[in-house]
């Protein structure tokens, strides 16, 4: 009788095992789902933007056309500020300073903040699964949490429309589930015919100064190879590497991007800056990403994202110079803490002072 039991019990914990693998399977199914539709469907609304400033409400229109993508982003607030994108090629019109930025920026996805792309591989590092239905502007949503499995990522919650599977609501969390940016459509209008009109800016931008990315800004490789990571946190590899110019100074930066197929960290090698301008020790925050910076072999290193402190702070301790350490990238077990920072970042280190 105690062995029928024994066997009964194995049975059943393995049909739960089964069944939470196959309810795994098909929330990371609407995730992929939902980045598809959020880069070929066209829609039109409006959503509120809710972070650590004042809330922001904004309007997107995003069509898809014969295989070319347009968009266009307007800020309903005081400062009324604009982003349009064709393809590849994006302005963003900021009337406070009278000024036009032009780039060139990812013709996958959508201008909406907040909201991740997922690739295959995150399931190893991040715990997919569903937490309910709900309703937002009066649609039903599938909610899918995307919580890390360390401390080195923030976490998702994603309400995902039932029938279109574009994300009605995204909620960035952090480790302990706490809400740190939110995303959130007040109206929103599918597959309608957008005109040509629509993606044209509101704001007489004639008198206003434009700054181009620098046609230098990108290059593929070049000195890029001369900095590498000695060790990276668990799950994270190094995309690209690049020599680009920074914006403001034009400053040529060797651009480490490293990511874990959901978060991604920016890692800027330049050579310390000539006075007036001073290099900068220690952490920061912008929003909601956070930075920190320090002084390698005479050259400035920060690494920013949005991402915990304790992932930047990781990869700036972990850039050396190619061939001047052992470098073994499977090697991913924590570091030893680096203690407190030197200098909040932004505040200067004298000029000639450098560490290795």
């Amino acid at each position: 009788m105690m062995l029928r039991v024994a066997r009964l019990m194995v049975l059943v914990g393995a049909f739960a095992v089964a069944q939470n693998a196959r309810a795994e399977v098909e929330a990371r199914r609407w995730l992929a789902d939902m980045t598809e539709a959020l880069a070929a469907q066209s829609y039109a609304g409006e959503f509120l933007h809710l972070g650590n400033g004042p809330v922001e409400k904004l309007r997107i229109l995003h069509r898809v056309r014969d295989g070319h993508v347009a968009e266009r982003l307007v800020g309903l607030g005081r400062a009324r500020r604009e982003v349009l994108r064709q393809d590849d090629q994006m302005q963003v019109i900021l009337p406070d300073q009278g000024l036009v930025l032009m780039e060139t920026a990812p013709s996958a996805g959508s201008l909406l903040g907040s909201l991740p792309t997922f690739e295959a591989d995150v399931e190893e590092h991040y715990q997919v699964e569903f937490a309910g239905m709900a309703r937002v502007i009066g649609r039903p949503a599938r909610v899918v949490s995307v919580q890390s499995r360390d401390g080195y990522r923030f976490g998702y919650r994603l309400w995902i429309d039932e029938v279109t599977h574009i994300p009605l609501r995204t909620d960035l969390t952090d480790s302990a589930g706490r809400v740190l940016e939110q995303v959130v459509f007040t109206s929103l209008e599918l597959g309608a015919a957008i005109p040509d009109s629509a993606f044209h800016p509101s704001i007489d931008t004639a008198r206003y100064a434009v700054v181009r990315e620098h046609p230098e800004g990108r290059e593929a490789t070049g000195h890029a190879d001369e900095w590498t990571l000695s060790r990276l946190p668990p799950g994270y590899r190094i995309r690209s590497r690049s020599i680009e110019r920074l914006p403001g100074t034009g400053s040529p930066a060797t651009h480490l991007l490293i990511t874990d197929g959901l978060a991604s960290v920016s890692v800027f090698i330049e050579e310390l800056p000539a006075p007036p301008r001073q290099a900068v020790e220690g952490a920061g925050k912008f929003g909601l990403a956070y930075a920190y910076s320090r002084l390698v072999a005479g050259h400035q290193v920060t690494a920013v994202g949005e991402v915990p402190a304790a992932t930047v702070e990781f990869l700036a301790a972990s850039v050396v110079q190619a061939g001047t350490d052992r470098v073994d990238l499977r090697q991913t077990a924590p570091i030893a803490p680096l203690g407190p920072a030197r200098s909040t970042l932004g505040r200067p280190v004298p000029h000639g002072a450098h560490h290795r």
